[in-house]
């Protein structure tokens, strides 16, 4: 959202202006520390500057966009519960600083876990099937945070990306060209494996952050997720589980054998999720992980 356009201002009128927002973020329930990082990103203070405020004697400070700008949109951010990953445009996710817009949700810190994982069940895998290597895919990709993380990690290795929304796939090939990525990385649009049938039984492995909220909890989520993330991404049918139900159904035809699935999924589904991929008969060493907080948010299987 973010104006390209540099705009000066001097330290004391910026630091006049923190110490307000700071105040009205406390009043809203809005974290404070989310003022000093809209900061370092339209204004590129640096922590230790905002910590100590030395930017208060500097005579000019260079904003991306107009002070009266800024404010608006923290008023949106406090009354509007506009994410600040909205109003910066960008968002920390692993070491990179991922684009974003109201087309894709917004990566979350546990989801980072998940290219832990992924890199942790190759090691695990048969020596033999080399599964860094070959095609992988990122079904559901939004920003292409998972596809970007899987590329990083298996660099010899073909990244497929996939998502139905043509929005969300302009983000992640954005990403996927500022991260210097684009060369290992595909995009399609389509719904999950649709695009992928030519490469029928090629993958080694396939890693999705799905929709997973039953449809009457998504109304119940922060102001934040529910007025301004796309619900698209979030509803996962009446009890959360149809897109995975149907990504434990279709995978089996598209992945090798030995070839890893991994998905993340709601507190409380790890059970059902478990016993969906028992009785589909085409998996085996089913595990499932917790994340940061010690909930049970993901799960992993391999292909018979």
């Amino acid at each position: 959202m973010v104006d390209q356009q540099p705009k000066e201002i001097s330290g004391l009128r910026l630091w006049q202006w923190r110490k307000a927002a700071i105040q009205a973020a406390i009043a809203s329930d809005v974290s404070p520390a989310e003022v000093d990082w809209l900061l370092q990103e339209v204004a590129g203070l640096d922590r230790l500057a905002l910590r100590l405020e030395s930017f208060k004697d500097w005579p000019q400070i260079s904003l991306q966009l107009p002070l009266e700008e800024l404010e608006a949109l923290w008023q949106r951010r406090l009354n509007d519960r506009l994410p600040v990953q909205y109003i910066t445009g960008v968002t920390p996710w692993r070491q990179f600083k991922i684009a974003v817009s109201p087309a894709v949700l917004i990566p979350r810190p546990e989801t980072e876990c998940l290219i832990d994982i992924a890199v942790a069940a190759v090691r695990k895998g048969r020596e033999n099937l080399c599964l860094e290597q070959g095609h992988w895919a990122d079904l559901g990709t939004g920003s292409g945070a998972i596809a970007l993380g899987l590329a990083d990690a298996f660099k010899e290795a073909t990244i497929h990306a996939v998502d139905c929304s043509e929005q969300a796939l302009l983000i992640a090939q954005k990403n996927a060209q500022n991260l210097g990525l684009a060369d290992h990385i595909r995009f399609y649009q389509g719904y999950w494996w649709e695009p992928l049938q030519s490469l029928q039984g090629q993958f080694s492995g396939m890693v999705s952050n799905p929709p997973y909220i039953p449809t009457s909890i998504v109304s119940t989520l922060q102001r934040e997720v529910v007025n301004h993330e796309p619900h698209l991404a979030l509803d996962g049918g009446a009890d959360g589980l149809d897109c995975i139900r149907h990504l434990i159904a279709t995978s089996p035809a598209y992945l090798r054998s030995g070839g890893v699935w991994l998905v993340e999924m709601m507190a409380g589904q790890a059970d059902a999720v478990r016993e969906m991929l028992q009785n589909q008969g085409s998996y085996c060493n089913i595990e499932i992980y917790t994340d940061l907080a010690g909930i049970e948010r993901f799960a992993l299987a391999y292909k018979l």
